[in-house]
């Protein structure tokens, strides 16, 4: 910039606009857009607050050309929680908040009378941002005569057509990297964007849908259907579960085996919501009390995966593996209830993890392929609290693996997709970390693995922090349940509620009276007696 005058500060000149210290996509929108100007905008977002900012030069245009490079929208039109189609939230006061009616009602005439809309139909295909300006521009000559003719400017780069993202914000805008095109540039552009435009291969129109979506926020809505939609919002998982357990009726013989058959409604419930969260996230802690029936609870489990050809592996303590063995179909004796189910998992004992060679019942294990298994159910999973090492040499290689290690590389993480189903009565004993380490096998190991699932982004930060919130609470003289609950962070009950199954006695006697009826109630537990000897 050899002859920029000394005066005036370098980035003036500069053709990139960050929003940050090289100004603002916005006001460059602001300079270009003039009367009768015709847009053409591709963009991830749109928001009403970018068109209010802009409100004043954008009533003023001829047309606007809009294109969404992301297809969301279209194919799920009504989720608000939808990135492609961001129209009212941007983090905004509570004063913005209250006029986004007004707002959309002025969007929504704008667009009806300005504006075409169409979306790309192909995911995660269209990544530039580009806002390109075809202005009218009159030459009068000294004989009064004119000539019209339009001039282009343009700017490509990284801005969404949002406040941050056209640096219009009042508070801490985007830092973005976008480039003023040259006037040869400002044609290509055109060009570019009508043969995107105008195939119709990879793109749709969806102003309707934009119009349907903006007339939700602006009509008012009868208090019947605020309360239904509140319900909604409420009760939105509870009814996905739902329908996952009418799939399962249409679409599996579980309910016809007998396992099925043998359980209690609260069992059957607690079958359905397992299968469910093993089916949303890769695996599933069954923590009922004891004497509640986790074992026929994972068994009916095990039986809908085997429906579906999962080669299953169940790992128990050595003293229970007979629990396990019983209901096998080789075990074709009239002490197998379950023989017409024909369960084909294989068992091992907690302890064959340490092992190399031998037998544990008919399976070898030196010819075992531990990484060959579906499903992985682990009885008393309390026994993997601990993510113990295994023996190492002085250099650090593994001479041999602890069963953790054993568990977690050979059988999780080695070969074929594996889901998880734990079992254990105290999942916690001495710390949450006991449980972060058995919430391990689901994961794999990866700390931020339900981060796009249930928002937390990081396991072993999540149960810390309830660690530390815990520790503080019973460190208190006067302990309030209440307290500890409020002083947890949402994470962690989101953590518990998708993974976790926990009924309690009293859980049953209060939800399930019919069941406690059926039973003859539970046994009452009496208080400890003192026994001692007499000493002279």
């Amino acid at each position: 910039m050899k002859n920029r005058p000394s005066s005036i500060p370098y980035l003036s000149y500069s053709g990139i606009k960050d929003n940050h210290t090289r100004g603002s996509v916005g006001d460059f929108l602001m300079r270009q857009i003039k009367e009768g100007s015709r847009l053409s905008i591709v963009s991830a977002y749109f928001t009403i607050y970018a068109f209010e900012a802009l409100k004043e030069q954008l009533l003023k245009i001829e047309k606007l050309q809009f294109l969404f490079g992301e297809p969301s929208f279209i194919l799920d039109p009504h989720r608000n929680e939808n990135k492609a189609f961001l129209i009212d939230r941007e983090g905004l006061t509570l004063q913005k908040q209250l006029q986004q009616k007004r707002l959309a009602k002025d969007c929504a005439d704008w667009i009806r009378e300005k504006v075409e809309i169409k979306s790309i139909t192909k995911s995660n295909f269209l990544h530039g941002k580009l806002y390109h300006i075809d202005n009218e521009v009159q030459d009068i000559r000294p004989d009064g005569s004119k000539t019209i003719y339009r001039v282009p400017s343009a700017i490509m780069g990284s801005s969404n057509f949002t406040i941050k993202g056209l640096g219009l914000s009042n508070n801490v805008n985007n830092i973005e990297l976008n480039l003023i095109g040259s006037l040869e540039d400002t044609y290509d552009f055109k060009v570019w964007f009508d043969q995107i435009w105008q195939n119709e291969e990879l793109v749709k129109d969806v102003k309707a849908d934009v119009l349907f979506y903006l007339e939700q926020l602006y009509t008012n809505s009868t208090p019947e259907l605020v309360y239904y939609k509140t319900l909604f919002q409420i009760f939105e998982k509870f009814l996905a579960a739902q329908q996952d357990a009418l799939w399962l009726s249409e679409n599996n013989q579980l309910f016809e085996t007998e396992i099925w058959k043998s359980l209690f409604q609260f069992q059957k419930h607690g079958v359905i919501g397992a299968i469910n969260k093993i089916r949303s996230h890769n695996g599933c802690i069954i923590a009922d009390s004891v004497g509640l029936g986790k074992t026929y609870e994972a068994l009916a489990v095990i039986k809908h995966f085997e429906s579906l050809n999962y080669r299953v592996l169940v790992l128990c303590p050595k003293k229970l593996r007979e629990n396990w063995t019983i209901y096998h179909a080789q075990n074709n004796s009239e002490l197998n209830p379950f023989v017409s189910d024909r369960f084909n998992y294989t068992v091992l004992s907690h302890t064959d993890l340490s092992r190399e060679s031998g037998k544990s019942g008919d399976t070898d294990l030196a010819n075992l392929n531990w990484g060959n298994y579906d499903l992985v159910v682990i009885d008393e999973s309390h026994n993997f609290r601990n993510n113990t090492k295994g023996k190492r040499d002085e250099d650090g290689n593994i001479i041999r693996k602890s069963r953790y290690e054993r568990l977690m590389n050979d059988i999780i993480k080695s070969g074929i997709k594996t889901k998880v189903l734990l079992l254990s009565a105290t999942p916690v004993n001495n710390n949450l970390t006991d449980l972060r380490h058995q919430l391990e096998f689901i994961t794999e190991g990866k700390d931020d693995a339900f981060q796009a699932s249930i928002g937390v982004v990081s396991l072993k930060d999540t149960l810390a922090s309830a660690q530390r919130a815990f520790t503080t609470w019973s460190k208190k003289s006067i302990r309030i349940t209440s307290d500890l609950l409020n002083s947890l962070d949402s994470g962690f009950f989101k953590l518990l509620d998708e993974l976790t199954i926990a009924r309690s006695r009293k859980h049953i006697q209060k939800y399930y009276q019919d069941v406690v009826e059926q039973l003859g109630g539970f046994p009452e537990r009496l208080k400890p007696l003192s026994i001692f000897p007499k000493i002279d």
